[in-house]
């Protein structure tokens, strides 16, 4: 539509320009047609009436002379007439002639130059032509006179010329327009559309839409778009069987046509919805229009690919500023964006609600409960309500959305919705619910401090499958639940049953797309250094968001400690810290920013010279491309985590060095650690340690770079995330 708003806009502004320019020559020659019949008239005019006035002017019968101005006059109905004498000096003339009493220049100038001349003279009562001719005696001159005509129907016949052009333009313009827009629309735009929605059906998998237009215009276009579609058909049609055959066989690489086909078999074409606080796409304002973007986060990087991959409804919390903007009247938008495949419900947030739900009870309570980052979780009773009014909200809107679903499948995320899974099952006992946490699981002993840890353990456990990262996490769990809820434990089948209801507790680590995009990055561009003024001969990378459990102070303090040690690798490498902003409404979140952007500074100034800093500190979101390119360029990629449940990070890096190449310089305390055998691992609290580990990579020879990166390489791709989600879904749907 705003093309064809567009094009109709350029057509009528053309228009436009040649009716105003055919206007301005039509007035112009009115203008001067009609200038030059009174002046012609007012020259005939005077030369008449001097003839008469000269005998009596002559004899200084000034008497005389105005009983003649008065006659033609009042006959002639003129403006107005006066004589001037030798000195310009006014001796006779009718009342109001629009000529000063001295004559002014013009009788002067004609005087002077014994020529008769005119000008027009504009008053505040309308416009006059004065036309001066001179008086003779003996052939010398001795006066003038000057005659005053009205010239205000010249103004107004122009100003008619324009009114009239306009008012015939701007109806010819307006039925011009309609005719180009329905033109337009019905033969180019329609038709337009309708192959590019073939096209856009095409690559989601559905060619039930024809190219054909309704024009013979575009038959050649959409003869060979219809071919595009065939082909495309074909080659997904193959994916797809070859997909189908290989499902039973376990070593085949997961993809996201396997994971369709496998879904297909086994939910026979159940809806999946996907609960998370996150949303997967976030609309903002800005200066020129709404943009979108993926905010950082683990979590959202994997599940977007199933969605892509599967379909289904994603529900989440709307944080965007532009988020209610863009969704339809059910709250709901298709997305990605510029290539649909799901559906995006946004869930709204009161600023008191996302205050205690999740900058309160989810940030300041169960994350540092979670996670031994040594940071004192916050336990506050109004948090704690609104946490369960946000999830009472959650249950709401998941209730509404599957009341006509039969056996839907719904895979709640992570430690925001403890409480979802059961007052889901509560209402609708026949949906299956899933619950991923994808944060670490504490002890019992570290878990029985929260004041609600039985409201919290009695929502999770409503779930038919609670997963986690590691089998030392479901370990944990189990022993809280056995410490603090009644129920019966088989640890045979690592199930718990309260009150007859089975709740299987297994196992999941979460991976990432692969083979996938980072597969299509093989040139990496090395513009974004030149930018950041990156000219070292080693660089270190670290990609976190700005969050205390990354361990970024140890990064930086290891970093430290290799130069001190090291002091060959002044100006010669150079860590690039990406630190995405995150949960900046949380006081110990502005805290920790500060102290690492302080001790950023700290270590520049202790090592830094003129044309080199040792640390480079990117505090803002990038992209996953900006990212791709990145791991592409780093010699090291360091991942420090304190404590992680898995950390993507170190295998998006692994992911994406096709050239297998670099060196992953990885915290034991990461679930990744359990997964990547080719990254060196380091205790990150020991920056001794972390300091040996980088020199040992950037020394490592390329042999062994390759080997311990092709081993990286191979555990993503055999256990991608595809692969995690049909063995998640699986044992979801195989419960009775």
């Amino acid at each position: 539509m705003r093309q064809v708003i567009l094009i109709t806009g350029g057509v009528v502004l053309v228009v436009g320009l040649i009716v105003g320019l055919f206007s301005l020559n039509q007035a112009s020659q009115e203008q001067i047609e009609l200038t030059s019949r009174l002046q012609s008239r007012s020259q005939v005019l005077a030369d008449s009436l001097a003839e008469s006035i000269e005998p009596a002017y002559n004899t200084r019968a000034t008497s005389t002379v105005q009983r003649i101005i008065d006659r033609f006059v009042s006959s002639e109905r003129l403006a107005g007439l006066s004589v001037f004498d030798s000195s310009g000096a006014m001796v006779a003339g009718s009342a109001n002639v629009p000529i000063s009493k001295d004559g002014g220049e013009l009788v002067t100038t004609v005087m002077d130059s014994d020529e008769s001349g005119g000008s027009f003279v504009r008053r505040s009562d309308g416009t006059y032509y004065v036309h001066v001719t001179p008086l003779h005696e003996d052939g010398r001159v001795i006066g003038a006179l000057a005659v005053a005509q009205d010239a205000t129907y010249i103004d107004e016949s122009i100003s008619d010329i324009w009114r009239n052009n306009l008012l015939r333009g701007f109806s010819q313009i307006l039925i011009f327009a309609i005719a180009i827009f329905i033109l337009v629309r019905l033969v180019f735009y329609r038709a337009i559309t309708r192959m590019v929605a073939s096209l856009q059906a095409a690559r989601r998998g559905n060619f039930g839409i024809d190219a054909e237009p309704s024009s013979s215009f575009f038959e050649p276009l959409a003869g060979e778009i219809s071919k595009v579609a065939r082909s495309l058909h074909q080659a997904r049609h193959a994916a797809s069987e070859e997909a189908r055959m290989r499902l039973e066989k376990i070593d085949s690489p997961w993809t996201a046509e396997r994971l369709k086909e496998f879904i297909r078999m086994y939910l026979k074409d159940r809806p999946i919805f996907v609960v998370s606080n996150r949303e997967p796409y976030v609309h903002t304002k800005t200066k020129n229009g709404t943009k979108w973007s993926v905010p950082a986060g683990g979590a959202v990087t994997a599940l977007e690919s199933v969605m892509e991959a599967c379909g289904g409804t994603w529900i989440a919390h709307g944080s965007g500023d532009a988020d209610k903007s863009v969704v339809d009247a059910d709250d709901k938008i298709a997305v990605p964006p510029e290539e649909p495949k799901y559906t995006l419900k946004r869930v709204w947030l009161t600023p008191k609600e996302v205050r205690g739900y999740y900058s309160g009870l989810s940030s300041e309570a169960l994350w540092p409960l979670c996670h031994m980052a040594h940071v004192r979780p916050l336990f506050r009773a109004e948090d704690w309500r609104e946490y369960r009014k946000v999830n009472g909200l959650f249950a709401k809107t998941v209730l509404d959305e599957i009341r006509n679903v039969e056996r839907p499948i719904i895979l709640v995320q992570d430690y925001h919705l403890a409480l979802l899974p059961a007052l889901i099952k509560k209402s609708r006992p026949d949906a299956q619910v899933s619950l991923f946490w994808h944060i670490p699981w504490p002890s019992a002993e570290q878990f029985s401090i929260c004041p609600w840890r039985k409201e919290i353990l009695q929502g999770m456990l409503g779930a038919d499958l609670i997963g986690f990262h590691t089998q030392q996490y479901c370990n944990n769990f189990i022993d809280t639940v056995g410490k603090e809820i009644e129920s019966r434990i088989d640890y045979e089948q690592y199930s718990i049953y309260r009150n007859e209801y089975r709740t299987l507790i297994r196992p999941f680590p979460i991976s990432i797309a692969f083979p996938g995009s980072a597969e299509a990055h093989k040139e990496p561009s090395r513009k974004v250094l030149e930018d950041l003024g990156i000219t070292s001969r080693h660089l270190v990378l670290g990609v976190d968001r700005l969050d205390y459990t990354k361990g970024i102070l140890e990064r930086f303090k290891g970093i430290e400690f290799l130069l001190d040690a090291h002091p060959e690798y002044r100006g010669n490498l150079t860590m690039l810290q990406i630190a995405a902003p995150t949960r900046e409404s949380v006081e110990k979140y502005r805290e920790y920013a500060a102290q690492v952007t302080g001790e950023a500074e700290r270590i520049n100034k202790k090592f830094g010279a003129k044309d080199w800093k040792p640390i480079m500190l990117e505090k803002r979101n990038h992209s996953h491309d900006e990212l791709i390119n990145l791991y592409q360029l780093a010699d090291v990629c360091l991942v420090t985590s304190l404590h992680d449940g898995m950390n993507l990070v170190a295998k998006e890096f692994a992911a994406a060095r096709s050239d297998e190449s670099g060196v992953l310089v990885l915290s034991q305390f990461a679930g990744a650690s359990r997964d990547l055998k080719g990254a060196i691992l380091i205790n990150p609290y020991s920056a001794e340690e972390t300091s040996s580990a980088l020199h040992a990579a950037l020394i490592m020879p390329k042999a062994e770079q390759h080997r311990r990166m092709k081993t990286m390489r191979a555990s993503v791709r055999d256990y991608n995330i595809y692969r995690w989600s049909a063995e998640l879904i699986k044992a979801l749907a195989l419960i009775g």
